[in-house]
């Protein structure tokens, strides 16, 4: 008898791997999925539920990384609104935009969902694609009308607070997704990531501008699409792979 629980045991953990092969030497009726956790003797006493603890944590990372990317569109929003540089314009859109791909996420672990997660992640995947054709867009379209912008010093700041924003979101959604195992978690950080770089590219505009080399304006934009293509390459590996690990 105890060697039959002993494997009883053993079934309920090897269940929880998801594995295939488990096996069930007691007789009766039994159903997989949401019974599980009952002949999982004690393993979970008293504790709340993983999936519950796992929703939270995700939850506080996509809410947290939200609440940093809003305080950034909002400086930048500002910025904007005293400077009326269309090139923030771009660079606003986007990041409201950006903060889009936070709700499938936010849905994904409310729901508990793998399926939803995923999905939440291939979105996220596309989201970063579209960074690389914003700014790849700006490049091409500074290449083939170049024009000098006038607020530098808004610009480079705008671009700084956009990077900062971003750069800490990235920080946050990439710690959650290695620690919760969640691979849309760790895209969405690489998402943010693609954007500080876009960012970035706002920075060294403004900055070689100044220097008086607006000709390589349009390169750095071309050079961080290149790196952006690179994050949605990678990205899109993650999110498919993210599955098998589990």
């Amino acid at each position: 008898m105890h060697d039959a629980i002993g494997y009883q045991e053993l079934g309920g953990e090897r269940h929880r791997h998801g594995e295939t092969i488990h096996s069930h030497p007691h007789g009766g009726p039994h159903t997989h999925g949401e019974e599980d956790h009952h002949h999982d003797h004690g393993h979970s006493h008293g504790l709340i539920d993983p999936s519950i603890k796992r929703s939270r944590a995700g939850l506080r990372a996509v809410g947290l990384s939200l609440g940093v990317l809003g305080v950034t569109a909002v400086a930048q929003l500002a910025i904007y609104l005293l400077t009326g540089s269309v090139a923030l314009l771009a660079d606003l859109i986007h990041n409201f935009g950006d903060a889009a791909t936070a709700i499938p996420l936010g849905i994904a672990f409310m729901l508990r969902s793998e399926s939803a997660e995923r999905k939440a992640g291939l979105f996220v995947v596309f989201a970063i694609f579209v960074s690389a054709c914003v700014a790849g867009m700006e490049a091409v379209n500074r290449l083939i009308n170049p024009h000098t912008p006038t607020d530098l010093l808004a610009l480079a700041l705008a671009g700084l607070i956009g990077f900062a924003g971003n750069w800490v979101a990235a920080i946050i959604r990439t710690r959650a997704g290695h620690s919760l195992d969640s691979s849309a978690l760790i895209a969405d950080g690489n998402h943010a990531r693609a954007d500080s770089y876009v960012s970035l590219a706002v920075i060294a505009s403004a900055i070689i501008v100044v220097l008086g080399l607006p000709i390589a304006d349009p390169l750095i934009g071309l050079a961080i699409t290149a790196v952006i293509l690179k994050i949605t390459w990678d990205s899109w590996w993650t999110v498919r792979d993210g599955h098998h690990h589990h």
